[in-house]
Formats: C-alpha cells, structure tokens, sequence
C-alpha cells in the first residue's frame, strides 16, 4: 500500500511538473502585444495589367483581421486577416460584377479569402511574412515583404503600429484562369495595414 502512495505521488508530482512545463512555453511563446486592424485606417489594394498597355487597379471594401508585432521581440508574429471578396471595387460597376462571377473571384461559392501567417523572418522595422493565402477555394503559400511604417500612441489614449506589404503572385494558382492576355496573369497587391493595440 505504501509503494502504491509513493508511486501515485510520484505520477501526480510529474503530471504537475509536465503541466507546468507546457504552461511556461506557451507563456514564453505568447505574443508580447496583439493588435486588431483598424480598417478605417487600412487598404488591401491590387492591381493587374490591362492587355500590357495599363493598370487595372482596384482594391477590397471589407476585411478585418489581426496581428502580433513585438519591436523587442523580432517584429512580427500571428497574423490572420479575412476579406469580403464580394466588397471588391475597380471604381467600375459592370467590371466589378463580372470580377465577382465564375469568370473570377465567384463570389457566391467563395464569400471570403484569407491569410495566416506561418512564420516570419526579419527584424522590427521590416522583413518577409510568410503564410498561406485561401482565395477561390485554394490555398497556396504566400511570402509578402513587409515593412514597418511607424508606431505610437494616438491622441484617443491607444497605440497603434503600422506597415505596408508587397506581394506577387499567379492568378493561375488560385484557379481563376479567365484569359487576359499574357500580360494580365500575374497580380500585384499592396498592403496597408494600421492596427490598435488591444
């Protein structure tokens, strides 16, 4: 009976131990600050070539999202944003439903596109997030080159960071295949992204 106590005391004091472990590594792996996207203050813009002769540029209306930047800590950590793809404006009304039909985003099967970020490599002031994108029903990797534009208190008693990020990528390996030349099938999107510290 006394070898069954130790030995139930022993397991309890390792279960306790092993608890406490995995409590300080995700205590030590925890963000240092989190920050929700103001999108007053943000733009998710693109822009695609049309027939090489010019840009169509265009942008989403409604996305929402967060982010963890520690400028101590080695920059940038989660992200995750979401878009309303159906929000989409070319500042052209019959362009824009067609970009919103089959032919593109279709937007009635694929409501929403996002980002999550997997890791990030560089420092406080800029570097490349890498993560995956979900657009059309696809999920591809994505690596956006990011840099920091500037962070401190507002005047309403919050603190706010902000950054813009730059990224390139096939049409084609999000399944959206309508042909518009060869000069149209790369997009390049522009990110402004100003977030309020929680």
């Amino acid at each position: 009976m006394a070898m069954q106590d130790k030995t139930s005391e022993a397991a309890g004091a390792l279960k306790t131990t092993c608890a406490a472990a995995v409590l300080a590594l995700f205590a030590t792996a925890a963000p240092a600050a989190d920050y929700t996207i103001d999108e007053s203050h943000a733009f998710i813009q693109f822009r695609v070539k049309h027939l090489g002769y010019s840009w169509l540029v265009g942008r989403f209306n409604r996305f929402s999202g967060a982010f963890s930047y520690d400028a101590d800590g080695g920059g940038m950590g989660e992200v995750e944003v979401e878009i309303d793809t159906a929000s989409v404006d070319s500042n052209h009304a019959e362009r824009d439903k067609h970009l919103r039909n089959e032919d593109f985003l279709d937007v009635a099967k694929y409501p929403s596109a996002t980002f999550r970020a997997t890791r990030y490599d560089g420092d406080a002031d800029g570097g490349t997030l890498h993560g995956e994108l979900t657009l059309h029903g696809h999920t591809r990797p994505l690596a956006i080159a990011v840099r920091k534009i500037g962070e401190g208190p507002d005047p309403w008693g919050g603190y706010r960071a902000g950054f813009e990020g730059k990224v390139v990528f096939a049409l084609a390996d999000f399944g959206i295949d309508y042909d518009l030349g060869p000069a149209a099938k790369n997009v390049e999107m522009e990110l402004h992204i100003e977030g309020i510290r929680r």
